[in-house]
């Protein structure tokens, strides 16, 4: 059997707010980071990050954070995506502990990977829901930057 192949989608610029420290719960250093607005460019979509959006945190003692964000893309033509992205982010504790404080980081430093779902009522974009797709990542203090790929 062939290896799976990785096909380019999108880039996105996701901005965000000052993240909402819970503070420490049974399941880890819990936040909550909403989601302001961004930027969809690329080969297979286009458009905006809708704001109202939020990512969900959950931080291990070890630094592993565990990501779930809940957002809506528009594209160019006015669809609507719905987007549930979940993943890991990790790297040496002096990284993630400034990456925690919003001071920018080399992103080589830190491994940042999600796995994006897509929900959409327009019939064009349908291919969105019948694939798997991964995403690298990168945190700065104001946005995160992600590459999405259509796994082949």
């Amino acid at each position: 059997m062939p290896a799976p192949t990785l096909e380019h989608v999108f880039d996105a610029r996701i901005d965000v707010a000052v993240p909402v420290e819970v503070g420490v719960t049974a399941a880890g250093s819990r936040r909550v980071i909403a989601i302001t607005g961004g930027l969809v460019t690329g080969p297979g979509l286009t458009g905006r990050i809708v704001p109202g959006g939020a990512d969900y945190q959950t931080i291990a003692a070890d630094g592993l954070t565990r990501l779930h964000a809940r957002y809506v893309i528009e594209t160019e033509g006015g669809a609507l995506i719905y987007v549930e992205n979940t993943g890991l982010r990790f790297g040496p504790p002096e990284a993630l502990e400034r990456l925690r404080r919003g001071e920018p980081v080399d992103p080589g430093l830190i491994y940042f990977r999600t796995a994006p779902v897509f929900e959409t009522a327009c019939p064009q974009l349908a291919w969105m829901q019948t694939s798997l797709f991964l995403a690298t990542g990168a945190r700065a203090p104001d946005h995160v930057a992600l590459s999405v790929y259509r796994v082949g």
